[in-house]
């Protein structure tokens, strides 16, 4: 049997019967045979690792967009600061009629690495290249930390004795975020940079509460943003997030394409089994007739399987039709 190991128990168990012969009740006494069947979890799950495919790697011809890296203190989020980059592709115009679609990623600096899992700049460079996405300004925004500057590079984890605000400001069910970038950072991003104020071109993008993070913004703010790409996504219950499937299915359908990705080995613990939230989301946005993907593989809570299908994600995301 696939994923399980079968355990069989033969044990012998002593019975009494009742029997009536001639208005006598009589009690006969012996032993029986019971087998028992039961199963044990595979001590430890093959995780599926998947390849880049060519859209992930550097390509000789193509042109590469630039990255500049700043700090901000919100205010949308009191005492927090922050890393935020914003990646410019080199077919971008200061003039002209057509303003630059947007891109915003949480946990930014997961998706910049260019020998990381997803290397987002790259993939963007070739595309917008090949003309399989529009010229696209990328916002990589990182959660905000408790402090007063930042002493080194922003990771997943804060240094020893400053909290990170991340789960709050990604799994709260609210539209704080979407404020946050709506009055503080696209509007800083816009002094330099022409952005298209229209969101069926703005796409909104990240991994496990950032991907949640995504999605809310969107369902939040739908005249702001209405493309989500969430890759392993937490729609469960670190901060509600479990109650989006029954949202979706009885909420008036909202103008948003929506692109999942997760896997059969995600996480499963106190919050909720992330594999079975995924397809209930998916199952929800089907149901109610929302223009969706969703791409079920095995891998892992990372950034691994979203990464190599991250190309075909944008493509998708972005198609014209």
């Amino acid at each position: 049997m696939s994923g399980a190991v079968a355990i069989v128990t033969y044990m012998t168990a002593l019975f009494r019967l009742p029997l009536i012969l001639s208005g006598k009740l009589i009690w006969m006494f012996g032993l029986m045979g019971i087998t028992s069947l039961s199963f044990a979890a595979d001590e430890k799950k093959q995780v599926k690792e998947y390849s880049l495919g060519q859209e992930s790697q550097r390509k000789e011809g193509v042109p590469r967009g630039t990255v500049i890296t700043k700090t901000w203190k919100s205010k949308v989020f009191p005492n927090t600061i922050r890393e935020y980059t914003v990646y410019v592709p080199a077919q971008y115009q200061h003039e002209g009629q057509d303003k630059a679609a947007v891109m915003v990623f949480q946990d930014g600096h997961a998706y910049l690495d260019e020998k990381g899992q997803v290397r987002a700049t790259v993939v963007m460079d070739n595309l917008i290249a090949a003309g399989e996405m529009p010229v696209t300004i990328g916002i990589f925004v990182n959660p905000g930390w408790f402090a007063d500057a930042l002493e080194v590079a922003q990771k997943w984890k804060a240094p020893k004795g400053v909290k990170s605000n991340r789960s709050f400001e990604y799994d709260t069910l609210s539209a704080d975020y979407a404020k946050f970038l709506e009055t503080e950072i696209l509007p800083e991003v816009a002094k330099s940079y022409r952005l298209t104020d229209d969101p069926d071109q703005r796409a909104i993008c990240g991994m496990s509460s950032g991907g949640i993070c995504a999605f809310t913004v969107a369902w939040q703010r739908p005249d702001l943003f209405r493309k989500v790409l969430s890759q392993i996504g937490s729609f469960t219950n670190i901060r509600g997030g479990h109650v989006y499937p029954s949202l979706i299915r009885k909420t008036e359908k909202k103008p948003l394409r929506v692109f999942l990705q997760d896997g059969s080995n995600d996480v499963d613990n106190q919050h909720g089994n992330w594999p079975l939230a995924n397809q209930q989301m998916a199952a929800a946005l089907k149901f109610a007739g929302y223009d969706y993907k969703f791409v079920f593989g095995e891998g892992a809570h990372n950034g691994n399987h979203g990464g190599a299908i991250f190309p075909d994600s944008l493509r998708w995301l972005w198609r014209a039709e």
